[in-house]
Order: C-alpha cells, then structure tokens, then sequence
C-alpha cells in the first residue's frame, strides 16, 4: 500500500511506526517543520515533504506517488489542514482516515473557563490577570500572536519545544527571554504545579489537545493550586462526519 501520513504529532510517529513494519508498503509523510521532518524519517517515514501544502499540491502528489490512502494524523487544532486533506482525498477518490487523539477528560471545576478561540482566550486572560500578574501559556508557540495583542508580552511565562524555531518565534512576540521555558516533554501534575508556583502564576491558558498532549496534567496541576484555565476547546470539522476516524493504532489496524 502507498500512504501518505500527514505528520508533526506524537500520534503521527505512531502511525509511521506501524505502518513501516511491513516493509512493502511506501509512506510518504508531510509537515511543515525541518523539525517535524526529522522526528518523521526517525519513526521509519520512506519520504518526507517539509512544507506547507494546499489543496492542489496535495492532489499533485497523491496523483504522481500514486497514493492508496490519506491518513490525517495532525494536531487537533490544525483544522484547514484537516479540511484540505478531506477536499483532496476526496476529488482524487482516494480512501482518508483521520487519526484523532482521545478527548481530554476534564474535571468538574468552576476554574475552568471555556473559549472557542485564541482571541477569546486572550480577552479573558485579560480579564483574569490583575496589574503585573502572570499568566502561564501552554497552548504552542504558533497561537502566542493572538495573545500578545491584549496581554503584555511581559506578563507571560510560556513553555515552548527547545528548538531555534519556536523559541524565535517567541522572542518575535515580544516576550522576554527570562519568561521562556523551553522544555519538551508532556509532564506529570506535579511538575506543572511547580512550574505554576516557581513562576508565581494566576492563571494558566492551554487548549484542549487532548490525552496525548498533556492536557489533564496542565489542567489538574492549576485546578490543584487554585489557579483559573482557559480553555481553548477543539474546532470541529463538519466533513469529517463523512470519513472513518480512529483513535488509537488497534482501531486502524482493524479498518487498513
């Protein structure tokens, strides 16, 4: 079989391991990072594209690798790319799997503060935080833009991947290098409290990436120490209504 895996997450590595195991079949694994690249080719990608691609490239490359299957394994939240491989897959008649993380189980919690956007999230930090109380940004470097624009860059404290990408990406935001923590991982409870506490918090903001983001750790570790989450909850992709979706490498064994 002939594949392409749409890259950059934890679960896409997962899918590009099973799927290298049998040695016949070709995976072709797109993302937009160098970095992304790397961790593909790791898990046993055969062919990789480092780029952003729009509709018409996808159905450039589908046509000439002669692809069998789309297996859609990015973040939950990068729903144009999600939307533009359901439209390719589609006009080309090929089969489009979406591998989606498990939802986050979230707690009964008044500190819990549900938005359905970045800028939404952002006017309520600006709610929340009081005159040079900090607030602590686990939501990915790309949606720091929209948070700047109504908190002071100063006021945040945002853990970002320890590469040259995300942490200048950061800087450009205004956001002083004292305030950057660039760790990888995804983090116990007890952890996050002590980042929380070192850094003297009042308010946390993340999105809900679900079970394999990390996303119950961050949230416990704030509801535990009193502190308000926003919460940026998961856009939803009206087409994938239409398309198989699996959660797990057991339950895409069972449908390729």
């Amino acid at each position: 079989m002939r594949y392409i895996v749409m890259s950059g997450t934890s679960d896409s590595s997962k899918v590009i391991n099973f799927l290298s195991e049998d040695e016949n079949n070709y995976i072709l694994a797109t993302t937009v990072t160098d970095y992304g690249s790397k961790i593909a080719k790791s898990a046993g990608a055969t062919e990789v594209i480092s780029k952003a691609l729009r509709k018409e490239d996808f159905i450039n490359v589908i046509k000439e690798k002669n692809i069998d299957t789309l297996i859609d394994a990015t973040h939950p939240f990068a729903a144009v790319a999600t939307e533009t491989a359901i439209e390719s897959a589609e006009e080309t008649g090929i089969n489009y799997i979406r591998y989606e993380r498990a939802s986050t189980i979230l707690p009964e919690s008044d500190l819990i503060k549900k938005v359905s956007t970045f800028p939404e999230g952002a006017l309520k930090a600006k709610e929340l935080l009081g005159d040079n109380e900090k607030l602590m940004h686990l939501a990915g470097v790309m949606t720091l833009p929209e948070i700047v624009k109504e908190v002071d860059p100063k006021q945040i404290i945002v853990r970002v991947l320890p590469n040259t990408f995300s942490i200048s990406k950061t800087q450009k935001t205004g956001i002083p290098a004292s305030n950057i923590v660039a760790m990888q991982g995804t983090f116990s409870k007890e952890f996050n409290m002590s980042l929380m506490k070192e850094f003297n918090v009042k308010a946390v903001i993340t999105k809900e990436s679900g079970e394999s983001g990390g996303s119950e750790e961050k949230i416990n570790a704030a509801i535990e120490l009193g502190l308000p989450v926003i919460l940026v909850t998961r856009p939803v992709v009206e087409q994938i209504k239409n398309h198989t979706v699996v959660r797990s490498i057991d339950e895409l064994k069972e449908v390729i």
